[in-house]
């Protein structure tokens, strides 16, 4: 019994989860129409937002990194893709040009990190922040545009997929994390991720290029942020490329929460999309109690504070340090 219990404990996806019920009864409890269909399918868009842009937070905090250009490269592909499908591009050629470009600026950060021995977290945002001075160049600071029609339907709170009451992105968000099980559990790919986060020295005698997986890894991240850009842009129904600015802090609180650790080695994404609904769950319960923005992000930083003080006493960070 007390192994069992052990385990439990241990598990932090399973931890993330039972975190999400609890904030909902509370929620429930505690506002009015918090429990309704409408609050419910809306919260379930935005966490599905979090966790496509966190998908590749996910992978390179498991890889032993951070990617702080995600926002840029949401702002990117948001600004991008309004202005050339507004102005006449075929919607097709556009997506590929975003993904490509998008892409690229990740591949960029990851080989430059692993070739170089510098920390992502300073590549990250030194990349993005240059990403975002030439979109902000190309534009003159006012993007125009917008979404093809079947994008906005894709995300709207009003869409659903035939008789079930929200919009296509949940099913997508699902079959999204079933393939990144499967990849992470059952590829080539899966097992030098895990193997070059949890040891470095060991996964290169066995003939891992870190190079490589680094920047196959960060383009990775790049590809699901711009996702995530076109999708809020089909959301919003506007481009702007400040609109990512937000998911700097909370995909790195997602995978956090999801139980990812935070040196690599450990982690997935079924994790991470309950540390998703968490986060969406607590911002609505702390606006609905009447908090502020400030008050509402003091009380999200506080609470990822305890989990990296929690999880930075693990045996195998420890081991690490």
């Amino acid at each position: 019994m007390n192994t069992v219990l052990t385990h439990l404990a241990g598990n932090r996806a399973l931890i993330a989860y039972a975190g999400v019920i609890l904030v909902f009864v509370v929620g429930a409890t505690l506002i009015p129409g918090f429990s309704s269909v409408f609050s419910i399918r809306a919260m379930l868009i935005l966490a599905s937002l979090l966790a496509i842009a966190a998908l590749g937070q996910t992978l390179v905090m498991i890889l032993g990194g951070i990617d702080l250009s995600i926002p840029f490269v949401i702002g990117f592909a948001n600004v991008v893709f309004a202005s050339l499908y507004g102005g006449g591009m075929p919607v097709w050629l556009v997506l590929a040009i975003v993904l490509v470009g998008a892409a690229l600026i990740g591949a960029f950060s990851g080989a430059i990190s692993a070739a170089l021995a510098i920390h992502p977290l300073i590549v990250t945002l030194g990349v993005g922040t240059v990403v975002q001075a030439l979109v902000q160049i190309w534009t003159r600071g006012l993007p125009t545009g917008s979404a093809p029609p079947f994008i906005n339907e894709f995300v709207s709170l009003g869409g659903s997929v035939g008789p079930l009451p929200f919009p296509w992105l949940i099913p997508f968000t699902l079959i999204l994390t079933i393939a990144t099980i499967f990849v992470l559990r059952r590829t080539i790919y899966g097992r030098k991720l895990y193997a070059l986060g949890s040891n470095p020295k060991a996964a290169e005698l066995a003939l891992v290029r870190p190079v490589v997986m680094w920047a196959m890894t960060f383009a990775i991240s790049a590809i699901f942020a711009a996702l995530a850009g076109i999708f809020l842009l089909g959301f919003t129904g506007s481009s702007s490329a400040g609109v990512g600015t937000p998911y700097l802090f909370q995909t790195v609180s997602a995978v956090v929460i999801g139980g990812t650790a935070l040196i690599g080695g450990r982690g997935g994404f079924v994790g991470t999309i309950a540390g998703a609904i968490v986060l969406i769950e607590l911002r609505t319960v702390l606006i609905g109690i009447g908090l502020s923005e400030a008050m509402v992000q003091s009380a999200l930083g506080v609470l990822i504070l305890l989990l990296v003080a929690a999880y930075g006493r693990d045996q195998h960070i420890r081991n690490l340090i």
